[in-house]
């Protein structure tokens, strides 16, 4: 036992401080290393592929992350799309009531009522806002209609298509007045009671009358179309397309009553002082004729 202890004592005195076995350390390590290998194998191949399956479950959440900022995205863009659509429509709408006169007040479409033979629509102002019967309805272009009936929060409008409509106009071109009135959905406007002598042409302009005081004057209404004087008939056929963009339009104009806006920019009058000369007296020369006023022997 004692032999034993000895030869450890010596030999770990050789190898730590004259590295006497170091060549015998390498040549065992390189005999053992296959077989190290070989037992860390299968720890190994579970590491591997975990971090296989763990990269592929990160590639897949960050696909899932991606597609779904593709997708709002997406979204986004489009409603980029339709803000940027709506506006041009509200600097439209700004441009025309910049040219009116009257005061308005914006309003939007709520709902198209699809009833055929009506044509009506809801927009998103009533009574709380100010919005009355048979208050004017104006898109960009030109009247719309006026609206038919007020609730608290909304109303309703009637077009200018609705046959139960009928709104008083004029020609610009030579001021000949007349009613316009509505056929339905997909019809033009039809001008009423005017004779076969009627002095209208294809392409006249039509504008409210300001008669009936619904509408003040000068509002476009629409354009003469065809012009037909069928016989046997006591009056001419006219088509009007309307101005207004019945089927598209979104946002509307309300006409507030009040007084008008002046748009008009007035200047101060300068008078220039100039030097006029005296003004002498004339003398009376002899013989003239004196001018008297005749005498009225009635």
């Amino acid at each position: 036992m004692l032999l034993a202890v000895v030869a450890s004592v010596l030999l770990y005195f050789l190898d730590t401080r004259l590295d006497y076995f170091k060549p015998i350390r390498a040549t065992l390590s390189t005999i053992v290393y296959p077989v190290q290998k070989l037992a860390s194998t299968p720890d190994d191949f579970v590491s591997w592929f975990n971090e296989l399956f763990q990269g592929h479950q990160q590639l897949r959440e960050k696909v899932m992350t991606l597609e779904a900022q593709n997708l709002t995205n997406s979204v986004r863009m489009q409603k980029m799309q339709a803000l940027e659509s709506e506006n041009m429509r509200l600097r439209e709408l700004l441009g025309s009531s910049f040219r009116l006169q009257e005061r308005v007040q914006v309003a939007e479409l709520l709902s198209v009522d699809l009833d055929p033979f009506y044509q009506h629509v809801i927009i998103d102002k009533g009574e709380s806002f100010g919005v009355y019967e048979g208050q004017p309805v104006l898109d960009s272009l030109g009247v719309m209609g006026q609206v038919a009936e007020v609730s608290q929060f909304s109303s309703r409008v009637v077009l200018l298509t609705d046959p139960s409509h009928s709104i008083p106009v004029q020609i610009v071109r030579n001021g000949l007045r007349a009613v316009v009135t509505g056929r339905g959905l997909g019809e033009a406007l039809q001008m009423e009671f005017l004779p076969h002598n009627a002095d209208v042409r294809v392409g006249d302009l039509l504008v409210t009358s300001g008669l009936g005081g619904r509408f003040p004057v000068g509002y476009p209404v629409g354009t003469v179309t065809s012009v037909d004087f069928p016989q046997g008939k006591s009056f001419a056929e006219i088509a009007i397309a309307p101005a207004a963009r019945l089927s598209t339009s979104r946002e509307v104009m309300l006409v507030l009553p009040g007084e008008k806006i002046d748009f008009g920019i007035t200047f101060p009058l300068q008078v220039e002082e100039v030097d006029l000369p005296a003004l002498e007296e004339q003398p009376v020369i002899e013989g003239e004729a004196e001018i008297t006023q005749p005498e009225n022997n009635n």
